[in-house]
């Protein structure tokens, strides 16, 4: 009997594969006849397992989808990974699945043995969480899974869609990908009266049932989160600035991140940086990051707070003393 259980937890790991398994094949892993792993699979079915099995040159077994959700086999990493994913999952920006997410830590926590729950404290205590913004947007769950849904479908998408004055209006898209930003979910799709790629968050989204036709996919951006970051920081600036940066594009692509702004090539030794952000205080801090020369001539606030700036520089180094001579020591 343990010798049977032994191999029926094998079979099913096997089958939680995402893949179709072959009668003989099965057979071949698990070292036993090819009626013997009939028997098995009818077993597994008995217990509530969906086993789905396809007959001919191409056909097989698989473990299928059924009315309820049966146990699962997780191997070490998996199990890790869903353990974390859960933690954070309590503390997130989805609504409504934070006690849901405990009760399955719970559960998951209870079996865990000893080496990866050991994995799993060590991530945890040398992990330092950015604390949660408790006024930020939540996003109802089921309105996730439906946009990743038909961005996995390739499903045309209409939905209500409130914008960031509270205007309201019906959009229609080809769902490409979900980004997370911060605690906000965006929609990265296609906007088929506008023509062009947009992002719509997901908290003032209300799609419409059931979703459109089928499309034939198109070719994304090259990197689609920087894409989004990018765009959605800008959606957000209170201000802006085009910088001229007198260093290559590629050198200052390096030293600054894709949200703080876009980049734009004018020749080998000459770029312009399109950025902004809420403080003309955080645009300085941007351009100081640079390391080059550059030149600015508007929003005026940011002009006058680099005079500003500079002229507190120079004054902090109006009294300092010639540095000592190489080798001498000090009186």
């Amino acid at each position: 009997m343990l010798e049977t259980s032994a191999r029926l937890l094998r079979l099913l790991s096997l089958l939680q594969l995402p893949r179709d398994w072959s009668g003989p094949e099965l057979a071949e892993r698990l070292g036993v006849s090819g009626r013997t792993v009939r028997t098995d699979v009818q077993r597994l079915r008995e217990l509530g397992y969906p086993v789905a099995a396809t007959r001919g040159n191409v056909g097989g077994y698989r473990l299928g989808a059924g009315a309820d959700l049966p146990p699962l086999l997780l191997d070490d990493d998996e199990a890790v990974a869903v353990t974390v994913g859960l933690r954070t999952a309590t503390g997130g920006a989805v609504a409504g699945i934070e006690e849901a997410s405990l009760r399955a830590l719970v559960k998951l926590d209870q079996v865990m043995p000893s080496r990866l729950r050991r994995r799993v404290g060590a991530l945890q205590a040398y992990t330092v969480p950015v604390p949660r913004d408790d006024q930020g947007p939540t996003v109802d769950p089921e309105i996730l899974t439906t946009l990743a849904a038909v961005c996995r479908d390739r499903e045309r998408l209409r939905f209500d869609y409130a914008d960031h004055t509270g205007e309201a209006t019906v959009r229609a898209v080809e769902p490409y990908r979900l980004v997370s930003w911060g605690r906000r979910w965006y929609l990265f799709a296609w906007d088929l009266d506008r023509g062009g790629w947009r992002t719509f968050r997901a908290d003032r989204m209300r799609p419409r049932i059931p979703t459109g036709p089928r499309f034939t996919p198109r070719e994304l951006p090259d990197d689609v989160a920087a894409y989004v970051s990018s765009r959605v920081s800008a959606a957000a600036w209170r201000y802006r600035a085009r910088v001229v940066v007198h260093a290559p594009a590629e050198v200052v692509g390096e030293r600054i991140s894709p949200a703080a702004g876009v980049v734009e090539p004018v020749d080998e030794h000459t770029c312009v940086l399109d950025t902004g952000a809420d403080t003309v205080e955080t645009l300085g801090v941007y351009l100081g990051l640079l390391d080059a020369e550059f030149d600015v001539t508007s929003p005026p606030e940011l002009v006058a707070h680099l005079r500003r700036l500079a002229g507190r520089y120079a004054r902090s180094t109006e009294q300092s003393a010639d540095p000592p001579a190489q080798g001498s020591r000090p009186g």
